[in-house]
């Protein structure tokens, strides 16, 4: 079988929008959450949010072209530029038939469907958008990514929402692994925070409400969390087989080893609340790389900040690493980033793979009592400089859904 190493990364972000500004504020511990100033908020429980800010629509995209995107979209597209242009790649030395694009949203084109619904209720059906559908449907952003690159591989959009981008990473490992592609762009990008998701999220209780003090609002593991702070963006990365990134001299971040998956088959919304299915996912990524939990140096959690999901994840890595698991330094990127929805997963795959390459463990931020039953090495307020070599990457997903990825130092 092939080996997959990840050539190209890049990111769309609460925290910047290249790598180098993302990976600095990262391992700073700076958080990329504020108040939303994006719509009026005055009725609402929670009004914050990790907005991407200086995201310049007309440098990136023609007038024209930008009005038929959704920002879900755009930010896909944007981050998958960069992944691109990192890796070197040439569509000219490229099989195009075994270029393939794997990258999914939880919600989609969300802003545009209630923009269409105003219009529609306000001037009529013939005012409506022609390319409503085509905007609003959850594989737009990997349909738009095939057509630019003219990448005619396998394209997916996986749907298992906040478990996406490592649904996708993996999905997409598994496919070159087994010859059947060369390179795939993979992770994923939402664009969901509108007035419409804010009261529904808000009116289920699941949104932290610590409006005073935004950069202090996501805190996983802490036991003053209050729920999770909805955040957008996009991480895409370029997985390449490994043969085909030897050929061309390829820069080569890390290697994805590992994949696993499983359903919780509990409930709609909430976890699992002992982690069975988080423990099932982890144990099969671990058994996909064929690493023993003692080969494992850094989990990067799920850990959105709501109070089951911090201590069911944290039950699930003690069930699987045992006595190990009060060794192993775990970090919480959402500290920072908040919830990227279905855009999670490729941000902290990225996140994974500069740990392993800089041997750098960003932060969870904000923890600072952490609750009783959170009792792990969660790497708090600052980061950890240590030689690591093989990653685990969680995520989970309302559905149950759960994804897990291992990643390796590429030596």
């Amino acid at each position: 079988m092939e080996r997959v190493v990840i050539t190209g990364i890049g990111i769309v972000s609460p925290l910047g929008n290249d790598i180098d500004t993302f990976w600095r504020n990262l391992i700073e511990g700076k958080s990329g959450i504020s108040s939303i100033d994006t719509f009026d908020t005055a009725n609402h429980k929670t009004k914050i949010a990790g907005i991407v800010r200086d995201f310049d629509v007309s440098t990136m995209f023609a007038k024209n072209e930008a009005r038929r995107l959704d920002r879900f979209s755009q930010f896909a597209l944007a981050a998958a530029e960069q992944a691109w242009t990192d890796s070197n790649l040439s569509t000219e030395e490229l099989d195009l038939e075994r270029l393939g694009v794997y990258v999914g949203s939880g919600i989609g084109g969300l802003e545009t469907l209630i923009n269409n619904v105003d219009i529609l209720r306000q001037k009529g059906t013939r005012r409506v958008s022609p390319t409503l559908v085509p905007s609003i449907m959850s594989n737009a952003a990997a349909a738009q990514i095939s057509i630019k690159w003219n990448a005619m591989g396998p394209s997916l959009s996986p749907v298992s929402a906040c478990a996406i981008g490592n649904t996708a990473i993996g999905e997409a490992f598994r496919l070159i692994r087994s010859g059947e592609a060369d390179v795939i762009f993979a992770g994923g990008t939402e664009a969901a925070i509108t007035d419409l998701s804010l009261a529904s999220f808000g009116n289920a209780t699941a949104l932290s409400t610590r409006n005073h003090e935004p950069n202090k609002a996501s805190r996983p593991f802490d036991k003053s969390r209050d729920g999770f702070v909805m955040s957008e963006g996009a991480g895409i990365l370029i997985l390449e087989s490994h043969s085909h990134a030897l050929q061309r001299k390829a820069k080569i971040y890390a290697e994805v080893v590992g994949y696993g998956a499983s359903s919780d088959a509990h409930h709609i919304v909430a976890t699992h609340p002992e982690g069975r299915g988080a423990y099932l996912a982890m144990r099969a990524a671990l058994r996909s790389a064929k690493l023993s939990t003692e080969e494992i140096d850094v989990i990067n959690a799920h850990a959105t900040s709501t109070k089951v999901g911090d201590i069911s994840e944290t039950m699930a890595i003690k069930k699987l690493f045992n006595d190990q698991a009060y060794h192993i330094p775990i970090t919480a990127n959402k500290s920072m980033l908040g919830h990227m929805l279905g855009a999670a997963g490729g941000a902290e795959a990225i996140a994974l793979a500069l740990s392993l390459k800089e041997g750098i463990i960003p932060p969870t931020i904000n923890l600072e009592s952490p609750d009783s039953l959170c009792d792990l090495d969660y790497v708090p307020e600052k980061a950890r400089q240590v030689d690591i070599k093989n990653g685990l990457s969680n995520s989970f997903g309302f559905g149950g859904h759960n994804a897990a990825i291992v990643l390796k130092k590429y030596e």
